[in-house]
């Protein structure tokens, strides 16, 4: 009896350990299922606010950090007879002619009647930090009356830059994606083959000094200056680097002082602030692009309350000539033209007024718009109505 008594004791006993044990894994279970549930809030939370913000680097440029443009002249041949006229006084003869000098021929102008040749200019931008011997794409366009640059070779052509100086020199083949197509009584074009690229077609000879590292303050020019989103570049900035480094000078500028951690580093200041993120914030703008019908309109744009009617007077005049004819056997008459005319007026008499009310977001905006079945041209005159109403609280602004 006592070993059963003990027996049923210790059961009892590791009956209750396992309970606990149990009810601890319960417990430690629903701290970690509301554990998970807060970070999926939070990260619920914080997505809209990191799906809106935008980079440093994409929203400024580093001034100094920029493109420099060339420009050249020079000949493409190989091309099949749709090259330019070599007339009396052509450029592009003379051009051809002081050519072929430099390379030794000492051709005829009577001989000269080729089409296969053609006048070009040669563009490029030769990137920042472009070094010696590195290559850039190029722009071919043709000069003269040449029809089509298709299957051409550019020849050795010097691209200088505004000062005058070459910085690179260009040739190659040039890729068009356009085409013509002509027969007797009719031709085909597609695209512009007048005009082509040449990739990696020219080679740095000159390169632009530019040294980041003894720069003591570096500005920071905003593509599009606004007061807010320059205040908070700095503020952003000042925060990463926990000093007043940055301020912001003009809605277009944030300049930065280079801080003594970043001495002689300032290329690795830069790769450290451009990847800061910012809620950029824009004017409230409408833009109209009359010409196109297209009409862009941003988040912030509001309108007051305002009631709109659009209703459009169409008059419809359809002649329908109905041909008399006499009776057959008939001893007069003759055949006659009797006009008939039909008049149809639509004053769209069942439109109604659709009332806006204020304050309302760009999608209730366009939302009330539709609702009155409006086409992109009559809301343009909606839009500028309502603005001359002063209930649109908004740039407008007509290209």
């Amino acid at each position: 009896m006592i070993g059963m008594e003990t027996a049923g004791a210790t059961s009892a006993a590791m009956s209750k350990t396992a309970l606990h044990r149990v009810r601890d894994s319960g417990h430690v279970l629903a701290i970690a299922l509301v554990s998970l549930l807060a970070m999926l809030a939070a990260a619920v939370a914080i997505a809209p606010a990191a799906e809106a913000a935008s980079r440093i680097k994409d929203i400024v440029s580093f001034e100094g950090v920029r493109d420099n443009q060339l420009v050249g002249y020079g000949l493409v041949v190989g091309l099949n007879n749709t090259g330019d006229n070599l007339r009396d006084g052509s450029f592009t003869k003379q051009s051809l002619i002081s050519m072929l000098n430099r390379l030794g021929v000492k051709p005829t102008e009577d001989g000269l009647r080729s089409k296969n040749v053609a006048a070009v200019m040669v563009t490029a931008a030769m990137p920042p930090f472009a070094r010696q011997g590195s290559r850039v794409d190029v722009t071919v366009s043709a000069l003269g009356d040449a029809e089509s640059l298709l299957g051409g070779t550019l020849l050795v052509t010097p691209l200088l830059g505004a000062d005058g100086e070459v910085y690179a020199v260009a040739q190659g083949q040039v890729a068009v994606a356009g085409f013509t197509a002509r027969g007797d009584a009719a031709s085909v074009t597609r695209g512009v083959p007048t005009s082509g690229r040449i990739a990696s077609g020219a080679i740095v000879e000159r390169e632009v000094g530019f040294d980041l590292d003894q720069l003591n303050v570096i500005r920071l020019n905003l593509r599009n200056p606004d007061f807010t989103t320059a205040r908070r570049i700095a503020e952003a900035i000042n925060g990463f680097l926990r000093i007043g480094a940055a301020q912001a000078t003009d809605p277009a500028t944030v300049a930065l002082r280079i801080p003594p951690q970043y001495g002689n580093r300032v290329f690795d200041l830069l790769t450290d602030i451009e990847q800061l993120r910012i809620r950029p914030d824009q004017l409230a703008r409408v833009i109209i692009d009359e010409q196109s019908g297209v009409i862009v309109m941003g988040e912030q744009v509001r309108v007051s309350t305002v009631a709109i009617a659009q209703g459009n007077l169409t008059i419809r005049i359809t002649e329908t000539p109905v041909v008399s004819q006499p009776q057959p056997f008939a001893e007069q008459g003759q055949t006659v033209v009797v006009p008939r005319t039909d008049i149809e007026i639509d004053d769209e008499a069942g439109r109604r007024l659709a009332v806006v009310q204020e304050g309302v977001t760009l999608q209730d905006l366009v939302n009330g718009l539709n609702a009155l079945g409006v086409g992109p041209r009559d809301l343009i005159s909606i839009l500028q109505a309502i603005k001359a109403a002063g209930a649109l609280h908004a740039d407008l602004e007509v290209m």
